[in-house]
């Protein structure tokens, strides 16, 4: 029997393990110095938990003691898993409140000592502290934007239950709770990508890219499947049709669909769902952002018609790869694009959308640059004489014009004619405009001869056929209204001149 005192000896200097069983004998009201050398001995051969149980079962406290750890456990369970306020903001913080879950711990206590705890207890302590580990990871990973923080946390919530999987706790929650995760996972890499195909299309130029060797024609055609049959035959240097957001906006679709299947390895899922969702991401990221980006490029107030013509070009190069692009991710999902019910990419809609809104533009703009043109337009109503050749404005005009539809040759044949076609309308309706004004009160021969000799200058632009694929005067009929007036008004001044003067003799004659 040993005479040390609790006074003699300080629980400073023992370790958290013997603190515990000295609380713990406190608890039980056993005496201190009759058991020391037995905790000191059972510590030291590492059985120390399982040793003291047997000496409190001895003593006739088996249920307190049971209780007391029992209870204990569970206050420490709550207190390690509350988790520090900044634990979102590395991924230290999420490791260190990971190495507080210890169940392997109660694992080996569960199957190393007798009665001390059992598999219910056990389950109950888990569903506690896995309740408040997906509470914190849904709280604090909900203030997490970057994408690859959200990825490493995946990893490391991966890992976290394997491990516990294989020591049979159940896990399905943790699983359940990084799928949740996939939908703020995508939406960041949304995001993160929304500036980088803004960023690629501020900084393109929109004209078409030169290569002046082979070695940089293959470094694109690298880059974006492109095949030319007829480009291939011409000489260096040389031009690929489209602009260089061409490829690039490529490579980033396919960074995008990389940085998808990271997420979704080591989460059991088999290749067809992680095919359906690589799949459905990408087409969020095609209808929604890249729409979005393509839309904002095309608003900008330094957008030209050439620019805009450049646009429509690069949505049909972008159209064409689409199916590569299906393929692409066939390849590294491992699921053939015509499996049934595989989720189609809806990049074709999207770029086709594009190019749609790209000839709305080219023909809004094409009708409001006609109209500053015709701000400068000055008819002299009264004139006696007209001149002999057409009005400056509308030789300015038609300059523009057949610059204008020159950038046109590239564009698919249909979008040429149509935009020439509502140019002219245009033109025609808003030269008929100018005469019927209601300010115009009053017209003269000089100023009908005027604005015929315009008409016949429009008439002349529309037969040279400033856009190839006209058949016969098609173009010539915009202009149709705008001639027939113009007679209309030229034989109505002849008529009344000509009534005025008969009735001007009838009156000298009568007088």
């Amino acid at each position: 029997r040993s005479t040390l005192s609790r006074s003699t000896l300080s629980r400073s200097t023992l370790s958290p393990l013997p603190r515990l069983f000295l609380s713990l004998m406190d608890c039980c009201g056993i005496e201190l110095p009759r058991w020391l050398s037995w905790l000191s001995v059972a510590i030291s051969h590492g059985r120390s938990l399982r040793m003291l149980s047997m000496l409190f079962f001895t003593q006739g406290s088996r249920e307190q003691f049971e209780n007391y750890y029992r209870n204990q456990r569970r206050k420490q369970a709550r207190l390690v898993l509350q988790p520090h306020s900044n634990m979102h903001e590395t991924l230290e913080g999420y490791r260190r409140y990971f190495n507080q879950i210890v169940f392997v711990v109660e694992d080996h206590i569960l199957h190393t000592t007798q009665g001390l705890v059992n598999r219910a207890y056990v389950e109950e302590l888990w569903e506690l502290a896995l309740s408040k580990t997906i509470a914190a990871l849904r709280t604090h990973s909900s203030y997490c934007t970057d994408p690859d923080l959200v990825l490493d946390l995946k990893n490391l919530i991966v890992l976290l239950a394997d491990t516990l999987q294989g020591f049979g706790f159940p896990v399905s929650q943790l699983f359940d709770m990084m799928f949740e995760m996939r939908e703020q996972y995508g939406e960041i890499l949304l995001k993160k990508w929304n500036l980088a195909f803004r960023q690629v299309l501020d900084q393109d130029n929109f004209s078409p890219i030169p290569v002046a060797t082979e070695e940089e024609y293959r470094q694109f055609t690298s880059q974006f499947p492109f095949q030319d049959p007829e480009l291939d035959k011409l000489p260096f240097p040389k031009k690929l049709p489209f602009s260089e957001f061409v490829p690039q906006i490529y490579s980033q679709l396919k960074e995008f669909v990389y940085a998808c299947l990271k997420y979704y390895e080591d989460l059991h899922l088999s290749s067809t769902e992680i095919d359906d969702v690589i799949r459905k991401s990408t087409n969020l990221l095609l209808t929604r952002t890249l729409s979005n980006c393509l839309q904002y490029a095309m608003k900008k107030k330094n957008v030209g018609l050439a620019e805009l013509v450049q646009v429509i070009i690069n949505t049909t190069q972008l159209e064409a790869s689409c199916v590569y692009l299906e393929e692409f991710i066939s390849n590294i999902t491992n699921v053939p694009p015509d499996t049934a019910n595989a989720t189609k990419l809806y990049g074709t809609s999207t770029f086709k959308d594009a190019r749609h809104a790209a000839e709305e533009e080219i023909y809004t703009n094409l009708n409001a640059k006609i109209d500053q043109f015709l701000q400068l337009a000055d008819y002299d109503w009264t004139a006696a004489q007209g001149g002999g050749a057409p009005s400056d404005y509308l030789s300015d005009l038609i300059a523009f014009l057949c610059s204008t539809f020159s950038v046109f040759t590239h564009l698919p044949g249909k979008v040429a004619q149509t935009a020439c076609m509502s140019a002219c309308k245009h033109l025609s309706t808003s030269l008929l405009q100018l005469l019927l004004e209601t300010d115009v009160r009053q017209v003269s021969m000089g100023a009908l001869q005027q604005f015929n000799t315009d008409v016949k200058e429009c008439e002349r632009f529309a037969r040279a056929g400033p856009v190839p694929g006209f058949q016969g005067d098609t173009l010539l009929l915009a202009f149709s209204d705008l001639r027939q007036v113009s007679l209309c008004l030229s034989l109505l001044y002849h008529s009344l001149s000509f009534l005025l003067a008969s009735l001007l003799l009838h009156l000298s004659l009568y007088i």
